[in-house]
């Protein structure tokens, strides 16, 4: 088994909340005590290949690798009823969360995520910089600041954020090579969730930030349409990393959804 490194907080019902590429857990720093004191326990990881986590094994990179790791990382603790959210590539995990072990979920929350599998040229950008990774490792961090930092961050961080700015540059100048790669080859190749998001018959929360390019509103009407019993949260003045650009609401959002999630029924 992949060794996950876990920051577990607070005690009551179960929240799982999942990180986005190329952060770690630290990117759900200002959400832990609004959930603790609402009663919750937050397990957030390092995903497998990030922080303090190792990569997975598989000789084929898989988003469903991940998620097997993650669940039984779960079960180990306890933990056999959950809310998952996730963001970003986090959404992609707890979309295929869904596909796998559907019955395990109290509650699932989508921040700035899609649920459709990306088009030819979207996925041949992702394998393209992996194989760009693959011959030149060290040129890993320029390529996601070349790339991906001016795409990731909304307009309003770019221009009044530093802070947030300098922590994602951090992380991606402390990214391995090697677990960018595989994560860019996982999601080229991750199905589409729309139907999987159809069968959904648990409380649902689509957010995201307003400034979000990666992620646009028209791809959250898609999850909207299809979920049951979904409800939206737009972020203004946020981006795709909408839980570090504006933490605040996007933790009212997060407590206020989990609130709806308890009076629904869950335990474990």
């Amino acid at each position: 088994m992949t060794r996950i490194e876990v920051a577990d907080h607070g005690s009551g019902p179960a929240v799982m909340l999942l990180h986005a590429f190329p952060c770690d857990h630290h990117m759900w720093d200002e959400q832990v005590d609004p959930i603790v004191a609402a009663g919750w326990r937050v397990l957030i990881p390092d995903l497998p290949g990030f922080g303090a986590s190792e990569l997975p094994a598989a000789a084929q990179p898989d988003l469903g690798e991940v998620v097997d790791e993650l669940h039984t990382f779960s079960m180990d603790r306890g933990v056999d009823r959950l809310v998952v959210v996730g963001l970003s590539l986090g959404g992609y995990l707890a979309m295929e969360w869904l596909r796998r072990y559907p019955e395990m979920l109290a509650g699932v929350g989508l921040f700035d995520t899609k649920a459709t599998a990306d088009a030819s040229e979207a996925r041949g950008n992702r394998v393209a910089m992996a194989d760009a990774i693959d011959v030149n490792p060290a040129g890993c961090a320029e390529l996601l600041r070349e790339r991906v930092l001016p795409v990731i961050l909304g307009s309003s961080s770019h221009e009044s954020r530093p802070d947030v700015v300098a922590q994602v540059e951090t992380w991606m100048r402390t990214a391995d090579p090697m677990t960018v790669a595989w994560y860019q080859r996982a999601m080229a190749d991750r199905p589409d969730s729309v139907q999987t998001l159809s069968s959904v018959d648990v409380p649902a929360l689509v957010l995201w930030g307003e400034e979000d390019v990666m992620s646009p509103a028209a791809e959250q009407r898609i999850m909207l349409d299809v979920l049951r019993d979904a409800r939206s949260a737009s972020i203004p003045g946020a981006g795709h990393l909408s839980a570090i650009e504006q933490p605040e609401p996007v933790a009212r959002e997060l407590v206020d959804f989990l609130t709806r999630v308890q009076r629904a029924g869950i335990s474990g």
